[in-house]
């Protein structure tokens, strides 16, 4: 096996010389590889023909934009898992459906009246499925948007709410995890489960450290919240064993296990564990910050689904909404960073917008009708969720050029373009082919499963000719490094090609 491996790392520098030699020596006055498209397609067979992947599939469309020509297809109409290349999907579908200035709203409401400093009655929110509530947009403080909820009660002159906070997620359905996500990911901060209401991603913040006196490791949690019960099974170890910490959360509870090892000298650890009930755990916390802006409440925090009545909204008193940046911003954490989460928010409000519920269900019906626009068949192809977390999600390398094809010609296409990692600069792409030509020239999205390994976006050949491409490989059973090698050394080779 070692020397397979070392075979095609000397295959790899023997394929890129030409373009790292000529950078080094003068990056001002570059010699790109000119070559006919024939040519071209015979350095990808020899590329792809690699022996590392004889047991593999690789599904490849490259096509130009400007001219419609192929530059290579292999196994471009047979389905593969796309893991998070299934992200472009769902972004395309909300940009075009809801429009790059989409803002989701989140109404706050009374269901009594003010007397005096007195809220008497409940304090309702009224979610909507925004997924910001949390500090990726605000300088990393995740109690930003309950601190300014509580200003604003402030304003009001309110100092006491008699009943209780209310979380009314009923705008989406209570399915929180995708179809055919495996069951041992319920614990994960990449599978925190959807919800109308959430709040830090419905995650957790877990840090552990080593007390420097006793030496024994110490949890804390962020947001501070006795919603989550911790139990410390965490072992201190000497300086030169390894770190290793990991989290899991019992099925259907909010008790979650910290256990591993961690070395005396170590940093804080910090990772994540999801929670149960998203809409009570964001209400939970929400009371702890109006309290401590000095309102008390003399009620609970409460899920819609435990009161008795429902709500009637036209008997409410609306007190203010709650704006999250536009989605052209949203989509850039789904597409530069991966971000599942938010990508399954986004599908089902894209259901909420268009058949009013929030549901995979519907979303996935909704998008179905543009893709039918773009020229893809939804029938050839299946989607279950809105990230690509899921095993049933298939689709073709042809069908992604299709839509990176039908975005190209969309007003659209400026945000949907910036959304994508740039090779060698940010996101998921920002170790990746740094100090080539590639580098800031391609913007992909990435993806990754057990197994998988997707890049799929834009690129400009030496020519300035805009070019699409797809390259997805299935059932590899040697180190994802080496998928990734064969896939940045064809954006080396796109980068750097011009016709003769």
């Amino acid at each position: 096996m070692g020397v397979k491996y070392s075979f095609f790392a000397l295959l790899i520098l023997i394929l890129a010389f030409p373009v790292f030699a000529q950078e080094a020596i003068n990056d001002t006055t570059p010699k790109y590889s000119y070559s006919t498209l024939q040519e071209f397609w015979s350095q990808m067979n020899d590329i792809f023909n690699d022996p590392n992947f004889s047991n593999a599939q690789w599904g490849v469309v490259i096509q130009s934009l400007e001219t419609g020509e192929y530059f290579y297809k292999r196994n471009e109409d047979k389905l593969f898992l796309p893991a998070s290349n299934l992200k472009l999907f769902t972004t395309a579908a909300g940009l075009t459906l809801l429009g790059s200035e989409y803002k989701y709203k989140t109404n706050v409401y009374m269901n009594g009246k003010i007397d005096g400093s007195v809220l008497k009655g409940d304090l309702v929110i009224q979610g909507r499925g925004d997924p910001t509530i949390s500090g990726r947009f605000y300088d990393g403080n995740i109690y930003k948007v309950f601190d300014d909820w509580a200003d604003s009660l402030s304003k009001l002159g309110v100092d006491e709410i008699t009943g209780n906070i209310i979380g009314d997620d009923n705008s989406f359905d209570e399915v929180g995890l995708g179809a055919g996500w495996s069951w041992d990911y319920e614990s994960e901060w990449f599978a925190a489960p959807s919800s109308a209401i959430s709040f830090n991603d419905n995650v957790v913040n877990v840090y552990v450290t080593v007390n420097k006196e006793n030496h024994l490791p110490q949890v804390s949690i962020e947001p501070v919240t006795k919603y989550i019960i911790i139990l410390n099974k965490v072992s201190t170890v000497p300086a030169d064993s390894i770190t290793s910490i990991n989290v899991y959360r019992d099925m259907g509870t909010n008790v979650v296990t910290v256990y591993g090892t961690i070395k005396q000298n170590s940093d804080t650890v910090k990772t994540f564990v999801t929670v149960n009930n998203p809409t009570q755990y964001a209400m939970v916390v929400l009371k702890d910050v109006l309290k401590r802006k000095g309102i008390t409440i003399d009620g609970y925090p409460i899920d819609v689904d435990d009161i008795s009545l429902p709500l009637d909204y036209s008997k409410m008193t609306k007190l203010f909404t709650q704006y999250s940046p536009p989605l052209k911003e949203i989509i850039k954490v789904i597409n530069k960073n991966s971000e599942n989460f938010f990508a399954e928010q986004l599908l089902k409000t894209i259901g909420l917008e268009t058949k009013n519920f929030g549901s995979s269900e519907n979303g996935i019906s909704s998008e179905n009708k543009l893709f039918r626009e773009m020229g893809i068949n939804p029938e050839g192809m299946n989607i279950v969720d809105g990230s690509g977390l899921s095993r049933l999600d298939l689709v073709t390398p042809r069908q992604i050029v299709t839509l990176l094809s039908y975005m190209y010609k969309s007003k659209y296409f400026i945000p949907f373009y910036n959304s994508l990692p740039i090779a060698g600069v940010d996101g998921t792409l920002g170790n990746r082919m740094q100090n080539s030509k590639a580098q800031g020239n391609i913007r992909a999205k990435t993806g990754f499963l057990e197994g998988v390994r997707s890049l799929s976006g834009y690129a400009y050949t030496g020519d300035h000719e805009p070019v699409a491409f797809s390259i997805i490989v299935n059932n590899f059973d040697v180190p994802v490094k080496l998928a990734e090698n064969i896939q940045d050394l064809v954006c080396l080779r796109l980068a750097n090609f011009r016709r003769k």
